[in-house]
């Protein structure tokens, strides 16, 4: 079931030399799933969508301008153009993209992948120690970085010893920075890269439990998987769908959801860099916007906006992931919209959805069955299959799977073929999946996923902290929220002043997203026998 390495076009051969072992690889199911050997997924969504006649259709929507599929093929080539002739982009070679959600994002991204090389879409919000860990981890030698968010950038490649160029291009519709002024002498034809479909075209980063990053390693056949399986049997995409969402670009949800899957079908993306409910809701309004992807908290907000008149009647899909879809919203959308609202589960390590609701078959708290091509059984800790109604493991394969780069946490994530993606679920007796709960303790906060141990140690980072201990707490509006449980240093006074200047440290020291929003003072932390703090004890109170 696993697959024999086709041929390369990388000349930088670091992501194929960090592929786990073979023996570590999950099963692969790749039956109804065809691509030729040579395939560059930078071409198949713009200039092979030329070719299929969609020029004159509108591709991507965005900072007051909307742009056709023949001006993104004509835009991204110049680029592809920029990134080989003038910095000297290799196939293979690590790039990174530093930006928000805007079309300069996609292009950067498409173009780069014409290029050949492998990319990672990283988020605005991030600190340049974040960034670091990142160029660290997969060797980046090319950042390419939305001139509003050069700061953070500029601060870590000065310590980066693999960063070679750092090079700014408009986020906004100006194109006036240095990248697009080259890009701009530039052909509109560009010979792409002949990549094999087992190519490394992107990483993921996962943040996990730990600060240590998680690079998930994305064939470019992997890319065209997620929209020939869940985009266009679940969802049903077609050339007259408009679609908007919430999730950034730099998370593999929002680049299949806002990018992927609209491109592979000849419809449109809007795309917002302040993706706020009341924003998105002026989107689907305007743009008579067709698909939304957007976590439940977004949903709860756009239910209420309704209520005082807003127009989502163009909505006919509703994607819910993230977090878990709680049964009243789901509830009081159907009963506002008429329409499903489809809970779905996916993961970074296999890229998009892989177990969903359907148009014709869905129920609250519920999150449905396999996408096609997807398998998925509930196991216990001895890795075989529990009784139908039992909480267990979820282990899922199908055509796309975990390959960690350079991870020994593959053996973890990968057991016997399956991938363990590590949260608890119920399948019922007619074979539907309902969640229960993470394995760990990632906190998931308005679809956010925070690791606890990354907030301590920027907490630990404050003089007036001696010890602390971060777990989730329930939230109605987030899901959860960051609580932070600090024992204060001497002299530290234990009042709202210092809460502040606590929040405001770590929104200074890593992502703002990330920070407790609930702080309480402690005289103690609950421990074992041999000193590791009982976070359950915490969620308890």
């Amino acid at each position: 079931m696993t697959h024999a390495l086709g041929p390369s076009a990388h000349t930088d051969s670091f992501t194929r030399d960090n592929l786990p072992p073979a023996d570590q690889w999950p099963d692969f199911l790749l039956d109804g799933f065809d691509y030729p050997e040579r395939l560059n997924v930078g071409v198949e969504l713009t200039d092979a969508m030329v070719e299929r006649g969609f020029g004159d259709h509108v591709a991507l929507i965005g900072n007051g301008r909307r742009r056709t599929y023949k001006e993104l093929s004509d835009w991204t080539n110049r680029l592809a153009h920029a990134l080989v002739e003038d910095l000297g982009v290799k196939p293979g070679n690590r790039v990174l993209i530093r930006s928000a959600n805007n079309p300069a994002m996609v292009a950067a991204w498409l173009a780069a992948t014409k290029a050949g090389a492998v990319v990672i879409n990283t988020m605005p919000l991030l600190r340049a120690g974040e960034l670091g860990k990142i160029v660290d981890k997969a060797e980046v030698q090319f950042a390419l970085c939305d001139t509003r968010l050069m700061d953070e950038m500029a601060t870590c490649a000065k310590t980066s010893r693999h960063l070679q160029k750092v090079v700014g291009f408009d986020g906004t519709s100006n194109h006036d920075a240095e990248l697009d002024r080259l890009a701009l002498t530039k052909p509109v034809q560009f010979d792409a890269v002949e990549t094999g479909r087992d190519d490394v075209a992107l990483l993921g980063f996962t943040s996990g439990t730990t600060g240590n990053p998680k690079a998930t390693m994305h064939f470019h056949r992997d890319i065209l998987i997620i929209a020939d399986g869940y985009a266009k049997h679940v969802l049903k995409v077609t050339p007259e769908d408009v679609f908007v969402g919430s999730p950034p670009l730099a998370f593999t949800f929002g680049l299949g959801g806002l990018a992927v899957f609209p491109l592979r079908f000849g419809a449109a993306a809007t795309l917002l860099e302040n993706a706020s409910p009341p924003n998105m809701i002026e989107i689907i309004e305007t743009h008579r916007a067709t698909v939304c992807l957007t976590a439940p908290t977004a949903y709860r907000v756009m239910l209420r906006a309704m209520a005082d008149g807003a127009d989502l009647s163009s909505l006919r899909a509703a994607v819910s992931a993230g977090e878990t879809l709680p049964a009243p919203v789901y509830e009081e959308w159907i009963e506002k919209t008429g329409k499903p609202m489809l809970d779905g589960i996916g993961a970074t390590e296999m890229l998009h959805i892989f177990i969903s609701n359907r148009f014709d078959d869905h129920r609250p708290a519920c999150t449905g069955k396999p996408v096609p091509g997807y398998e998925a059984k509930v196991i216990g800790e001895d890795g075989t299959e529990v009784p139908r109604g039992e909480v267990g493991r979820l282990a899922v394969r199908g055509p796309t799977g975990c390959r960690y780069l350079a991870d020994d946490r593959q053996k973890e994530y990968v057991q016997g073929g399956w991938n363990i993606t590590g949260d608890a679920f119920v399948m019922d007796e007619d074979g539907y999946l309902h969640f229960a709960a993470r394995n760990d303790d990632m906190i998931v906060s308005s679809g956010y996923n925070i690791a606890g141990p990354e907030v301590e140690a920027a907490l630990l980072s404050h003089d007036a902290v001696a010890e602390c201990a971060v777990v989730g707490a329930p939230d109605p509006e987030r899901g959860q929220v960051v609580e932070a449980h600090v024992v204060l240093s001497a002299g530290a006074a234990p009042d709202e002043a210092t809460i502040k200047a606590l929040q405001d440290h770590v929104k200074a020291t890593i992502a703002p997203y990330k920070y407790p929003r609930r702080v309480h003072f402690v005289d103690a932390l609950p421990k074992t026998e041999t000193g590791k703090i009982q976070r359950f004890r915490l969620k308890e109170r």
